[in-house]
């Protein structure tokens, strides 16, 4: 028997200085049985360093042919595609190829830098790719916020981003690699 994704519910408030976005999002968040707090949290801090009304949650590890996040158009074109993790360079170029813009939140203390000197000069084309590095204290501090049921408030200002839940918060700090 296959074991299920466990569900995790979150009332996300954001307030965007930088893009003037201010929003409540009620999120559902399906955590694949594989899938550890840290990295379901980088989703959720992904999902609010872009917020979007249209930018939604995707199947995530279950599906190859779906980013971990992604905006549409009305019209269906996919305008952004965001990966967590470390993916593989053909599923960057096949996320470039398909997508107006596209951006991974790369952690892990020693497989990220590993997978970004071998993959940094193979994506210096792709104009319309970002890449991020989210460092290990960060993503612990991240995944000591996960619970079943979160209260969170995302703040971002000049670029400094802060993830606050009633008990704790949470400096975000990330490295540009691309």
């Amino acid at each position: 028997m296959a074991l299920k994704a466990t569900i995790f519910k979150a009332r996300l408030q954001i307030a965007d200085m930088d893009r003037d976005y201010y929003a409540e999002h009620g999120l559902t968040l399906a955590r694949h049985p594989s899938e550890t707090d840290e990295r379901m949290m980088v989703r959720l801090l992904a999902f609010a360093l872009n917020a979007h009304d249209q930018l939604a949650f995707t199947r995530g590890l279950s599906s190859d042919d779906e980013a971990d996040l992604w905006q549409h158009s009305l019209s269906g074109e996919i305008e952004h595609w965001i990966e967590v993790g470390v993916p593989a360079e053909d599923r960057i170029r096949k996320a470039c190829a398909r997508a107006d813009r596209v951006t991974v939140y790369a952690y892990g203390q020693r497989t990220a830098p590993v997978w970004w000197q071998k993959l940094e000069s193979a994506v210096q084309r792709y104009r319309n790719l970002n890449v991020f590095f989210l460092p290990p204290e960060t993503c612990d501090a991240l995944a000591g916020l996960a619970a079943r049921n979160m209260d969170l408030n995302a703040t971002i200002q000049d670029a400094q981003v802060w993830l606050a839940s009633d008990a704790q918060s949470v400096e975000v700090q990330s490295q540009v690699w691309k």
